[in-house]
Parts: structure tokens; C-alpha cells; sequence
């Protein structure tokens, strides 16, 4: 089967059902029965939790036959953690209208500020090439819950080396005069464009989406040696980190968790177990995955590692990298 070109295309393209989502809340510590061996007492933090309401919100890229048409929201969240333990979320901007980006930080923070609901974080959407960036992104400045921007990069609509625009990278560079982090979703083999924007904003903080967008199911010895050239780049980033998330959206429809542990491996053991944090990609996962059964298949490949390397993974990297604390 060919593969989709980049990551939208195949949330886009896609004929996938979109997985059963389970029921109830499982917000704090709300979890009367918890499973008792170690891995699965581990609190987990999502720091890419999605969501969007289409009364509310226009995405572009919510065209063709897409399960992914619908909207998803807070409570449709909770039923899809309920029992995981999941203490701590980081919303993740959807790619919305970009006149709509005021509106989507306004509705996140107000979700932030509540106690109903994990949320204590958002990376919102941005255009850093765009001359208004600066006053669009100052007016976040000292805001507890804005922790970062991130604008996708793989779209067919965006050429190679977009993010080394000059606009683009003085843009980035401000992010990090605000304490605020850029998160990097290019498509695989364009991951060295990536590296040398880091390299130009020592002061910023920067996310590799999704183990770098690798499909789980590509073969191709070049293109992978690629995505490994630049995995092993951004690595050597000392203010560069990557989310273990994303690509169960590109496994085939009866995958199985062996079919993720190569790149998951390749991932962990490039970045190191200080420098890797869990990420959902709800509901994109729900393409291939229940929230569930993605964390699931992660726990099971990580079953054997140090058990303080599993606490990093799930939680202790994702609360040091965003400054994430407990809703008062």
C-alpha cells in the first residue's frame, strides 16, 4: 500500500473508523481501582492533548472523508482517558483558521483556569513568518499557561526550509526571549531544515513532533537513514526534546505494538531518557488507536527499561519541560 506524502495528508485521506472511545472521567486522582504493578500506577501527563469544536471552530484541513469531522471536545477527552491516571494536560493547537487564533487561546485558557478538566498548559497556533507575529504573541507575555507555539510544517503547502525564512526564524528567536518553546512537526526527511533553525535560537526551547514523522510502515532504506540523520542532529541539541506520539496514526489496520518499536526504540535511545516525554495525539490516534490502547502498546515496549526512565517517559519530563503545576 503507497503512503501518504506527510502526516495531514493521511489524517485527510485516511478511511480509518475512528476507534471506540470508553466512558466516564479519569481527571486527578478521581480513580477509586487502579491496576497494581508499578507501570500502570505511573501518572501520566499528556502534553499533546487536541481538541476542537466545530461550533466554534473552522479546520482547513477538515476536508474529504476524514473520521476526524467531528468535533472533539473536553468531556469526549475524559471518556477516552477514563483509568489511565492521566494527571496533567498540554493542550495542542489544531491548526485552525488563522483568523481564529486569538479565539482558540481565548477558549484554551479558559479551559486552563478551570478545575474541571487536567489542562494546565497550551502550545497555541502561530505564524512566525508573518510580520504580526510579534504583536500577536506579546500580548501572551507572563501568561502561566501559554508554554509554546507551534505552526505544522508538513502540510503539501509548505515548500522544504520554510522555517529558516528570515521572518521565521526572528520569530522563533522571540519565543525564547518569552520563555516559551517552538514545536518542530516537519515532515521526516526535512528534519535537518529543523536542526538548523535550533541552531540559530540557542535561547529557544524547541518539541520534535511525533518521533520526527516517520510512518511506521515505510521500508525505504534511504528515507529512513534520513529521518535518523536528523533524529541524531536535533539530539545533539542540548535545548531540543521529542514526543514519543503520533505514529500509530500511520500503522496499518491490525498493527500491533512491534510494528511501533522500532522507530519508538530508535526514538528513546537517540534522545535519552531525560530528553523523551509520552504524548497522546488524542483523537488523531483514534485513526488506528484508542488513547488506551496507544498507551498500552508504549508500556509494553517500555516494560523492561529502568523503572525511573519509565516515570521520565510518562510524566516527570513532560511537568519539567512545560513548568507544569497543580491547579490551585
Amino acid at each position: 500500500m503507497d503512503q501518504p506524502r506527510d502526516r495531514r495528508s493521511f489524517l485527510v485521506q485516511s478511511a480509518a473508523i475512528v476507534a471506540g472511545m470508553g466512558a466516564g472521567n479519569s481527571f486527578a486522582t478521581q480513580n477509586k481501582e487502579q491496576p497494581v504493578d508499578a507501570l500502570a500506577q505511573i501518572p501520566i501527563v499528556d502534553p499533546h492533548q487536541h481538541l476542537w469544536d466545530l461550533t466554534k471552530f473552522k479546520l482547513p484541513w477538515h476536508s474529504g472523508n476524514t473520521p476526524l469531522a467531528r468535533s472533539f471536545v473536553t468531556a469526549d477527552y475524559l471518556a477516552a482517558t477514563q483509568g489511565l491516571n492521566v494527571v496533567k494536560t498540554v493542550y495542542m493547537e489544531v491548526d485552525v483558521e488563522p483568523t481564529q487564533q486569538v479565539q482558540e487561546a481565548e477558549y484554551v485558557l479558559d479551559l486552563c483556569g478551570r478545575k474541571d478538566n487536567p489542562m494546565c498548559g497550551a502550545v497555541i497556533s502561530g505564524r512566525p513568518a508573518s510580520d504580526a507575529f510579534k504583536a500577536y504573541i506579546e500580548r501572551y507575555k507572563g501568561n502561566p499557561f501559554i508554554k509554546g507555539v507551534r505552526q505544522v510544517l508538513h502540510g503539501d503547502g509548505t515548500p522544504a526550509g520554510y522555517c529558516l525564512d528570515g521572518q521565521f526564524v526572528k520569530s522563533v528567536q522571540l519565543l525564547g526571549e518569552l520563555g516559551m518553546s517552538f514545536d518542530l512537526c516537519l515532515r521526516s526527511g526535512e528534519l535537518l531544515d529543523g536542526d538548523k533553525l535550533v541552531g540559530q535560537c540557542p535561547k529557544t526551547r524547541f518539541v520534535v513532533d511525533h518521533c520526527g514523522n516517520m510512518s511506521v510502515r515505510e521500508t525505504d532504506a534511504v528515507k529512513r537513514k534520513v529521518w535518523m540523520d536528523g533524529m541524531k542532529a536535533l539530539a545533539q541539541r542540548e535545548n531540543t526534546i521529542c514526543k514519543v506520539s503520533g505514529i500509530v496514526a500511520s500503522a496499518k489496520e491490525d498493527w500491533k505494538p512491534a510494528d511501533l518499536e522500532p522507530n519508538i526504540r530508535f526514538t528513546l535511545d537517540t534522545f535519552g531518557p531525560d530528553r523523551v516525554m509520552f504524548a497522546g495525539d488524542w483523537p488523531v490516534c483514534t485513526l488506528r488507536a484508542t488513547f488506551r490502547q496507544w498507551v498500552d502498546a508504549l508500556k509494553s515496549i517500555v516494560k523492561n527499561d529502568p523503572p525511573a526512565n519509565q516515570k521520565k517517559l510518562f510524566h516527570d519530563n513532560g511537568v519539567k519541560f512545560y513548568g507544569l503545576k497543580d491547579k490551585d
